[in-house]
């Protein structure tokens, strides 16, 4: 046996266990749970973090007022040092479209020692659960993200229906462009490879993560889990937010949605790669030893199958080729479906190798943005290590 083919069926044993063994994160089937709605309609308060977010509050906070929600509901938006007009541009469309109260805070600059997403939730839940309105769910959904009419309802009846403490659904990301059509599907197909849905809603596994773009939570598993204070310096927030849930006891679920979309262009390559590098580093845990292996992992399975299958039919090693040719069935075969959720080309699943690399670039580049003291970077704050004081506006 060469050292190709030995490579090459290594990859392939690897690509059967991701196949069977991971979850089977591949299916896109994990949507809301049976909800049949409940009798009485619990309070509710949606939470909105918004940072310089003029440019897409027209076309998501009218679908948050206009909300059909049998009880009682609000809105609060909170207007994390924008330099744009975001906090008056939210009061002037909740005036001309009307539907849910909304209230607009203005808490100011980080403490140290919190990020600019998670201080901003800690003031809005702060206001939502206040003497005259504590609700015993809040929807904390991001600025840029549209929500169908029925979307506070049907989270709310899936949580009431099957006890969970949080309910979170991925958004349906915006594809428009060729950049947009290439690395977004990819960008949740790995999502779903590193924490797989099945996983993180089966109550006695321990993984477990969260969409930040829209997270309904109970106001029990936020007091239980001391939130959002006991995950306050954390650079990749919903998922943090999601194991301290877990971790106190609470019932998780995350699935794909349906009514709640992105509405955030990614015209670019460059908009998707600070999009991906900003956090990249931080899924490593910061780890010299965890990036070094994630480097020649991700080569031998995203780029090795195409390189043997190649190599072998060129070179003329039966063995080689059949591993490799075999593996990238497997690999074109689990992309599928993501593809079809985002009515993408399946010819799309050809291009996943280079787009694998693609993201391995990107996780390199963060890595080098922290070295550099750059971190996770977001409209002017930086946070260069874990749990310090965000630098810049």
């Amino acid at each position: 046996m060469s050292v190709l083919s030995a490579i090459a069926v290594v990859s392939l044993l690897v690509w059967v266990w991701l196949l069977l063994g991971q979850g089977l994160f591949w299916r896109t089937d994990q949507r809301l749970p049976p909800h049949p709605e409940p009798q009485e309609w619990p309070d509710a308060v949606v939470v909105v973090p918004a940072r310089d977010e003029a440019g897409v509050l027209p076309a998501s906070l009218p679908s948050l007022l206009a909300q059909e929600y049998p009880g009682r509901a609000s809105i609060v938006l909170v207007d994390d040092g924008s330099t744009d007009g975001t906090g008056a541009l939210a009061l002037a469309l909740a005036e001309k479209h009307g539907g849910l109260p909304l209230r607009v805070l203005r808490p100011g600059e980080p403490e140290p020692g919190w990020t600019g997403k998670l201080w901003a939730l800690r003031h809005g839940i702060a206001q939502a659960r206040s003497a005259d309105a504590d609700p015993e769910y809040l929807l904390l959904t991001d600025a840029d993200i549209a929500h169908a009419p029925d979307s506070l309802r049907t989270l709310v009846a899936a949580a009431r229906a099957n006890r969970l403490d949080l309910v979170s659904q991925m958004a349906r990301l915006r594809i428009a462009g060729f950049w947009e059509r290439l690395v977004v599907p990819a960008f949740v197909w790995f999502f779903c490879q590193l924490y797989p849905f099945r996983w993180v809603n089966r109550p006695a596994a321990r993984t477990a993560a969260a969409a930040g773009g829209c997270v309904l939570l109970s106001t029990a598993a936020v007091d239980r889990a001391g939130l959002p204070d006991a995950v306050r310096g954390a650079v990749i927030d919903d998922v943090s937010l999601a194991r301290a849930v877990k971790r106190s006891g609470g019932r998780i679920w995350l699935g794909l949605a349906g009514g709640v979309i992105s509405v955030r262009p990614y015209p670019r390559l460059a908009d998707l790669w600070r999009m991906v590098a900003r956090s990249a580093y931080a899924q490593l845990r910061y780890s010299p030893l965890l990036l070094a292996g994630t480097v020649p992992g991700l080569l031998l399975v995203y780029a090795v199958p195409s390189v043997a299958l190649a190599a072998g039919i060129v070179g003329g090693d039966p063995l080689a080729a059949a591993a490799g040719g075999a593996a990238k069935a497997i690999m074109i075969v689990t992309y599928l479906p993501m593809l079809r959720y985002y009515r993408c080309s399946p010819l799309l699943a050809l291009a996943l190798p280079p787009t694998a690399l693609l993201y391995l670039g990107m996780t390199v580049d963060s890595a080098v943005q922290h070295y550099r003291g750059r971190g996770a970077a977001w409209k002017g704050r930086v946070y260069a290590r874990p749990g310090t004081a965000p630098d810049g506006g």
